[in-house]
């Protein structure tokens, strides 16, 4: 099924974009600089099904494939595949580490005042993954702040941080862990009774040990009436404007075809997080309390 949505392209801001006050962050690289040499520096957070690289090096997931689409149709044919960890995406992209990130990372307000976001991507939902069996009965991440019996794992710099804190859950159940990888031992060693992750992370740990397990009938967290979702961009360093808008020009136009929609079929997303993507652009979600 083809998705009707009505795309306003975001215009092409032809201007120095050295932003006031972030005296620490290093300058972007200039858009006609890297269209002349050719190649540029991209970080994921090797995270399936978001932005990883395969054994031979190369980009995959959501991220990096939409990513060498667009690249590609702004005349940059070479991409430096750069790996790091998720909490490091934001310091690297502000030091001049890499050019821009291809992570799926969270459209987040406290976010968009330190990087530049694309326009959205990708929607997703939340997950928890647990011991085989669920021995603890735990339907959700409320769970985690109604129980004192509970510690929760999450990742480092990641979205569900700052859910955990939003429904209440003491800081000494919260259990950071630097990779996801991590999330499968911190389970089994039993430091931790439950790793919150999005849908499609949980859903890729689970296929990787019979020791643990996706929540069945999971409870969608809800907070302040909402359902948590969230929208997965293209993050890129304060002062590159100009980069990020000629991205988006091209990222608009290819989330309207039908290669757009295979992909990220391909890494698991739904009909329905296909559809949410569209939902809600970056301005309104840098924007909302």
């Amino acid at each position: 099924m083809r998705i009707d949505a009505q795309i306003t392209k975001a215009p092409l801001l032809a201007q120095t974009a050295l932003l006031l006050g972030l005296t620490a962050t290093a300058q972007a690289a200039d858009l006609d600089e890297l269209r002349e040499q050719g190649s540029i520096r991209v970080a994921v957070a090797n995270e399936a099904p978001y932005g990883y690289l395969d054994e031979g090096g190369e980009g995959r997931g959501a991220g990096p494939e939409v990513a060498r689409q667009v690249l590609d149709e702004l005349g940059i044919e070479n991409i430096e595949w750069v790996v790091t960890t998720f909490g490091d995406l934001i310091p690297g992209l502000r030091e001049g580490r890499f050019d821009m990130a291809a992570a799926e990372m969270a459209i987040r307000p406290a976010r968009c005042q330190r990087v530049l976001f694309s326009a959205p991507n990708t929607s997703y939902g939340e997950g928890l993954l647990v011991r085989a069996a669920n021995p603890l009965e735990i339907g959700g991440y409320a769970d985690f702040a109604e129980r004192d019996d509970l510690r929760v794992a999450v990742l480092e710099g990641a979205t569900q941080v700052g859910v955990m804190a939003a429904l209440g859950v003491p800081d000494g159940r919260v259990i950071p862990i630097g990779e996801n990888a991590a999330a499968i031992d911190t389970l089994l060693n039993d430091q931790a009774d439950g790793y919150a992750g999005t849908s499609l992370t949980v859903s890729q740990l689970d296929t990787q040990h019979p020791g643990v397990e996706v929540v069945q009938n999971f409870e969608d967290p809800v907070i302040d009436g909402e359902i948590v979702r969230s929208w997965g961009a293209f993050t890129f360093p304060p002062d590159a404007e100009l980069l990020r808008d000629a991205f988006d020009a091209i990222l608009l136009g290819y989330r309207n075809t039908q290669a757009w929609e295979d992909t990220l079929e391909g890494h698991g997303f739904t009909q329905n997080d296909i559809l949410n993507a569209f939902r809600f652009d970056t301005e309104w979600l840098c924007g909302r309390e």
